[in-house]
């Protein structure tokens, strides 16, 4: 397993392309959920310095805090609540550029500005996590970010089911 994440790139986008195949050597051969998702955390948190990144995970019909980075968070979600118990409900990817314009956001942080939320799937397609990143910056996530957090996401798919 490496220790260190080495990203290259100019673009938010080749930064992403250069830090997947590290993340799936990081994970590889480690069986724990939680160290698995606690490194993913850190290396996107570093990567890109996102204000609050981390994963809920669905128990008991709410989600409820996994490993993260950054201030204090919400501890339980409810189903449809906030951007990711909507995400969760929708089972679709939220980008969302101003979360004080999302109906019934939940604010963990007044410092959140934008946030993206990608849903991960168990093999019957049923949502059984959400990765979360915020910003402290208005509209910072696009497509690009969609596009790669979708593929961490299906990474983190074999590290959530195989728990």
């Amino acid at each position: 397993m490496s220790e260190e994440i080495i990203v290259n790139g100019e673009t938010k986008g080749e930064k992403y392309t250069s830090l997947l195949p590290q993340l799936q050597a990081l994970v590889e051969g480690e069986e724990d959920m939680i160290a698995n998702l606690a490194n993913i955390t850190a290396a996107l948190k570093q990567t890109f310095g996102f204000y609050w990144v981390g994963f809920y995970l669905v128990k008991h019909n709410e989600l409820v805090l996994g490993p993260f980075q950054g201030t204090l968070a919400c501890t339980r979600i409810a189903l449809g609540k906030g951007v990711c118990g909507t995400a969760w409900k929708e089972a679709k990817t939220i980008i969302v550029d101003d979360v004080d314009k999302f109906p019934g956001h939940i604010a963990c942080s007044s410092a959140s500005k934008s946030e993206i939320v990608i849903p991960i799937y168990n093999s019957q397609k049923e949502v059984v996590a959400v990765l979360d990143i915020d910003e402290d910056k208005y509209a910072c996530f696009d497509e690009t970010d969609k596009l790669h957090l979708e593929k961490i996401a299906i990474l983190t798919t074999s590290i959530i089911n195989n728990h």
